[in-house]
């Protein structure tokens, strides 16, 4: 498995300050729109959305993913790869 968050990522999107189910729904419609093998990246300050749905929708997904807490600034960075 690749190091995600090493990986450009092919679109960002930020869901800071935004509460479930708001995170998990705005990352579903930007992983429709990429093509297979792109690289999302998501800035996610929810804990729920950034450690239960998120994750568990990119496993049910087969989607690849991987969180990186930044505890200085308070938020996740979420890196989602669509095989």
């Amino acid at each position: 498995m690749a190091d995600l968050k090493s990986m450009t990522p092919n679109e960002t999107i930020d869901v800071l300050g935004r509460v479930c189910p708001y995170p998990l729904v705005l990352t579903k419609k930007a992983m429709e729109k990429l093509p297979g093998g792109s690289v999302l990246k998501v800035l996610c300050d929810a804990p729920a959305s950034a450690e239960d749905t998120i994750p568990r929708y990119c496993e049910k997904q087969g989607f690849e993913f991987e969180a990186v807490k930044l505890d200085d600034k308070g938020y996740w960075e979420l890196y989602i790869k669509k095989p």
